[in-house]
Formats: structure tokens, sequence, C-alpha cells
């Protein structure tokens, strides 16, 4: 627990024996729930995953916003008692600092904020760690976020942290690239309390699957830009 909240983490991975681990041991002891959703790997992920210390399940329909939602129903599934306060949404390259969690809760515990991005545009990324290609796409992203629904971010940073009943209440849908675009939209709809706190971002291990190829990037972009401007038409739950 940090500060008496049950605090949970799920992190998406697809292809990362080389990476989920050292994901799973930096996280801060005081993490109650840490679960890896093995999003149809062909290496040793799961196994990585388990020998240090994680919760894994298995999602073989191939997407993040998939993976993501395979975790919220592990969660759903726990007893009243023990599920989360919080949930952490978190990478499994490498890329962000597991032991920054604290710094990413904070606002939640200490300001009773509703959602916390964790910002890489705000923080301290290494050269290189973004290509110019996801400088872009973020800038133009959250631009159009802040025309249409009025609340300014800097970042679609997948490090971020949310109140477990906030989350519940926005009923996520989107399966693949559109899901971190698609939280932010939904919780600006609702008139969520959130905030931005600067985070390190270093190079991830090994290749993105997103950014790394063409068709991987135009994809992201696309979806991303397809859910901001669907979402100004339609009447969220």
């Amino acid at each position: 627990m940090i500060d008496g909240k049950v605090v949970a983490v799920i992190i998406p991975a697809f292809n990362e024996q080389n990476s989920v681990g050292k994901v799973v041991r930096d996280l801060p002891d005081r993490v109650d729930h840490i679960i890896v959703v093995n999003n149809n790997s062909a290496d040793q992920t799961a196994a990585q995953a388990q020998a240090a210390g994680a919760v894994v399940l298995d999602e073989p329909r191939q997407g993040y916003g998939y993976a993501c939602l395979k975790g919220i129903d592990y969660l759903q599934a726990m007893p009243t008692t023990e599920q989360p306060a919080i949930i952490v949404f978190l990478d499994a390259d490498y890329s962000d600092y597991p032991e920054e969690l604290p710094q990413v809760v904070a606002p939640i515990l200490q300001d009773n904020k509703d959602m916390v991005i964790g910002s890489r545009a705000l923080g301290d990324r290494e050269k290189g760690a973004m290509l110019p290609q996801q400088v872009f796409g973020n800038w133009l992203a959250t631009r159009l976020i802040r025309l249409f629904y009025g609340v300014r971010f800097t970042d679609l940073g997948p490090f971020r942290a949310i109140k477990w009943d906030k989350l519940q209440a926005l009923h996520m849908r989107d399966k693949t690239y559109g899901w971190t675009v698609e939280m932010q939209i939904k919780a600006a709809k609702k008139r969520y309390a959130c905030t931005e706190v600067p985070v390190r971002y270093r190079k991830r291990i090994g290749q993105s699957k997103v950014t790394g190829t063409v068709k991987g990037t135009i994809g992201a972009s696309y979806k991303i830009l397809a859910t901001i401007f669907t979402h100004i038409f339609t009447k969220d739950e």
C-alpha cells in the first residue's frame, strides 16, 4: 500500500523478454498487485515476468487496449475488499523509470486528483528516446484535445495513474493504439480533475513495435486522430 491505498500496476507486454523483468523488479515494494499481460508474445516474456514476481495473464488478441482490458477484467474479478484504489499503467520496454511510481500517484493521494499523466514532455528525456514522429504526434494530439475538449495535456504518455472507480466509469473500449488518447478524452469530457507530473524517459530496450516501423507509425497516427475526432460527436456512457 501507498499511504493506505491499494495500488495495482498493469503492464502490457509484447515480446519484451529482455526488459519486462527489469520493469517489474524496479517497481516499489509498496505496490500491491503487479500484473503483466502477455500480449501474444513469441519469446520468453511471460516466463521473465513471472520470475520477477508478477502475476502473468495471457491475452492472445494483439493490441495494447486488449492487454489493458485483460488486466482490468482480472482486477474486477477480485473481491471488492482486495480491489485497488489506484491503478497505474506502465510499458514493459524499460523506457520509463518504474521507481518514479510514487511521484505519479502523489497528486491522487495528496491533492485528490482523479488522473495523472506522467509527462515525458515536461520531464528529462534522453536524447533519441522519442523519435521525431512521436514528438510531433504527441504535440498534435494534445493540442487537438485542448482545442476540442478544453483540457491541457502535454503528452499521451503510457506511464499514468487513475483512481480505480474513475477508470471503471470511463467504460474504456479501444483495443489497440487509441487506448491512451481515449482515456484522456473521456476524462476530459467527464470533467475529471487531471494533472501531469514530469517523468524521466530513456531509450527503450529493443525496437518499438509502433514507431519502430512505418506500418506501426501510420497505424498509430491514424487511430489516435480518428479517436480524437470520433469522440467529438459521441455521447460517452
